[in-house]
């Protein structure tokens, strides 16, 4: 999708940091971080909601296969959450899928509403 701006990071047409890249999906850090380790995983393939995916949802299942690979790395050993925001009550600001995951810290049941991304 032409304005959305984790096509652009995944084209590389926005420069960020990305801490993992795979055929299907890249990991970053979340720029509005509402728990000490606030990462998002992006699939490559633009679809706004799980609905919008025909094959996308592979992607999906690549980013959970490959979450707890990571865990260490990210510094997510002792516990996350992970969190997918679907359509605007959920407060999903970017239409596109991505899937929060969030650590480092006691995650209270408060961090779940302040998820906006």
């Amino acid at each position: 999708m032409e304005d959305c701006i984790f096509c652009k990071i995944a084209n590389k047409e926005i420069n960020s940091e990305i801490l993992f890249e795979c055929d299907e999906f890249f990991l970053i850090k979340d720029i509005k971080p509402v728990a000490k380790l606030h990462y998002l995983a992006i699939p490559k393939q633009h679809y706004a909601r799980f609905e919008d995916a025909k094959d996308g949802l592979e992607s999906l299942r690549k980013i959970f296969e490959t979450i707890p690979t990571l865990k260490q790395k990210l510094g997510l050993d002792d516990g996350y959450r992970i969190i997918i925001n679907q359509g605007k009550n959920a407060r999903q600001a970017v239409q596109h899928v991505h899937v929060h995951i969030l650590g480092g810290q006691d995650l209270g049941e408060k961090i779940v509403a302040e998820t906006q991304n």
